[in-house]
């Protein structure tokens, strides 16, 4: 299996998994010798070889994150390492193909087949399996990690869970500021090894003829590595003045909420004060950030929160001695059957566009709810784990509030993908590009509007006043809006690391001056080089690139005008919902099942009739927001 830009994404063992060999991979392939297969015959062989093998591999994997122990990672790393070597086995294979004749689907085959991986393996034995023990050490790390205080039975431990509840919920500014610190205590072991394993990919990069890993990253866009950097600074420039607005807006009202202490020399945003661990989605500020409150209140969460107490109280009205312990277990049911409905509640999207439901399996395997009894990697990732999607999943610990209803949306636009794509040969089994993987259910997402909520039960009215048009756009905003410069500056900094150009003694300074630059973020008290904030990020010890994530923000607004037109939406764009509108549904789904088979500008272009991509749709849908915050930042020194 290679690697799935699923997103939220698997973790560094997924997107490791290309493939499970035997105990003992064979050597690299003499490219002195005439092939003696024609390159199509080694690409169908290939695939072949993937799709049987795909199980196996994508279970070690899904093991290593749902049962966290010594074990679990001795087993994944080991496969791990077997599924390197074998792409380099395969990699060196493909060279004997250089000049000969092919298919033009087999030569894109081959092109794929060297990018096949996130994380590219140096051949050398040793240094392979070193490099994997790493990655799965700092994964696993990171699924284990804990914040603790006090000693003996004052001791209290929390996870990550807890820690951001504290940023989520609390307005105590010390309380919030020991949560962001305790969770960057998590990573600090990591950075040894990080920059070991740095090294080891850039060499493996390097094998592979790459600069190093970033320019190799930057090679998997049907485009010259450089250019795509700079398509990346201009879809920025495009939205980049919405962001300034909304930045302005938000420090404004910590600094009338904390005094001075809601900024950071009077222009950045402090990192502990924004909701959220990494500054990256804003909406647990929502209580102070609205800015007409009341109007056109959605409080989905609160709604959530009901039917989880209602099925609670079902369970307990059942129960002829409700001992505490039959409590608790009932509540761990009623956890269940909560995430249950919203997870088919979210389905119930999809379907109604027209597409399959959701195999069987699903609701038996999906990691639904966080277990008592073990750790488990909660940060929520799609998973396809055979060849013909007959066992798709979801890993989440789904609680019930507006987020978490909304993640599972989006975890299910990878699902979708997966059933759309699967009579796909296993190498074009994936997004057009990967930014296009991201997408999928954030486009969805954009079609929850107030109609369709109350479609579905979850408000009980839709109000149309100027200002609950605001505090939606709001909301939307604080998420969507506030995420696009995070999107950016995480490959920004390893790119940096990967091309040496931020050396490791200044990993820290590095990662903070990007935030500065980017976000307009900065933390309350020094971060010196004894840190490595990045660590506390899932996808950098993960190894998942990160650009995918920006470029799914400008393409979903893109994918989401385009289904709109489809579904003849007329009016303001930001009030298209297309639910159960079979022609959006099945010019998306036509754009599902080409995968990766084919440049996705051609891809892009078939759903929304250009091949570029542009943010012009972004700032379409946030119109009115964008002339409101202007008014209210009148008379203010905005920018960073």
């Amino acid at each position: 299996m290679k690697l799935r830009p699923t997103p939220l994404a698997l973790s560094i063992l997924a997107s490791l998994t290309l493939l499970a060999g035997c105990s003992a991979p064979p050597p690299p392939a003499d490219t002195r010798q005439t092939p003696q297969e024609s390159a199509d015959a080694f690409i169908a062989r290939v695939n072949r070889t993937m799709a049987e093998q795909m199980p196996l591999s994508t279970s070690s994997s899904w093991l290593a994150q749902t049962f966290i122990n010594d074990d679990t990672a001795r087993v994944a790393s080991d496969y791990s390492a077997r599924q390197l070597a074998q792409l380099n086995e395969f990699v060196e294979q493909a060279r004997q193909y250089d000049g000969q004749p092919m298919s033009e689907e087999t030569a894109r085959a081959i092109a794929l087949l060297k990018l096949g991986t996130s994380m590219p393996a140096p051949r050398d034995p040793a240094r392979l399996k070193e490099l994997t023990e790493i990655a799965t050490r700092m994964d696993q790390m990171y699924g284990a990690g804990t914040y603790c205080t006090g000693e003996g039975e004052e001791k209290v431990c929390r996870q990550i869970g807890e820690l951001s509840e504290v940023l989520a919920k609390s307005r105590d500014y010390d309380a919030q500021l020991e949560a962001w610190q305790g969770w960057h205590t998590i990573s600090i072991p990591m950075r040894g090894d990080y920059q070991r394993f740095v090294e080891l990919v850039n060499e493996g990069a390097r094998e592979m003829g790459y600069k190093d890993a970033g320019h190799m990253w930057r090679s998997g866009y049907d485009m010259d590595p450089d250019a795509f950097k700079a398509e990346t600074d201009r879809l920025w420039g495009q939205v980049k003045p919405l962001y300034d607005q909304l930045h302005c807006y938000a420090r404004t009202r910590l600094q009338q909420k904390y005094g001075e202490r809601g900024s950071v020399d009077g222009k950045y945003l402090p990192a502990h004060l924004m909701g959220n661990l990494w500054q990256q989605d804003w909406s647990n500020l929502w209580d102070f950030l609205q800015p007409y409150p009341g109007a056109g209140d959605l409080d989905i969460s609160k709604s959530l929160e009901a039917q989880r107490a209602k099925l609670f109280a079902d369970r307990v009205a059942k129960l002829k001695n409700p001992e505490s312990a039959r409590l608790v277990e009932e509540g761990i049911a009623a956890d269940f059957d909560i995430a249950t409905q919203m997870t088919r509640l979210a389905e119930g999207f999809y379907t109604g566009l027209g597409m399959p439901a959701l195999p069987e399996s699903f609701y038996a395997k999906s990691q639904l709810i966080k277990p008592r009894d073990r750790d488990v990697v909660c940060h929520a990732s799609a998973w396809q784990m055979n060849a013909d999607a007959s066992d798709v999943r979801i890993k989440m610990c789904i609680k019930p509030n507006e987020d978490e209803l909304t993640t599972i949306y989006h975890e299910l636009g990878h699902i979708y993908y997966y059933l759309a794509y699967k009579d796909q040969p296993v190498l074009f089994q994936s997004g057009a590009h990967d930014g296009f993987h991201e997408a999928i259910g954030d486009t969805i997402v954009l079609a929850m509007t107030p109609e369709y909520l109350k479609s579905v039960g979850l408000i009980q009215d839709t109000a149309v006043s100027e200002e609950a048009t605001i505090n939606a756009q709001m909301r939307m905003a604080l998420a969507k809006v506030a995420f696009l410069p995070f999107g950016l500056m995480i490959d920004r900094w390893r790119w940096g690391v990967f091309d040496g150009s931020i050396k490791p003694e200044d990993y820290n300074r590095a990662w903070w001056e990007l935030k500065a630059r980017y976000q307009g973020v900065a933390p309350v008290q020094p971060r010196g080089e004894e840190f490595f904030d990045p660590g506390a990020k899932y996808h950098v010890p993960g190894n998942t690139p990160y650009t995918r994530y920006f470029l799914s923000h400008i393409l979903q607004f893109q994918f989401y005008k385009a289904l709109c037109e489809a579904a003849g939406h007329q009016g303001p764009l930001h009030t298209c919902t297309f639910a159960d509108n079979k022609e959006a549904g099945a010019r998306f789904w036509a754009m599902l099942q080409k995968g990766q088979s084919q440049p996705w500008q051609k891809t892009l272009k078939e759903l929304t009739g250009t091949e570029q991509m542009d943010a012009s749709a972004v700032l379409e849908y946030f119109a009115p927001l964008k002339d409101w915050l202007e008014k209210q930042n009148q008379g203010q020194d905005c920018g960073f």
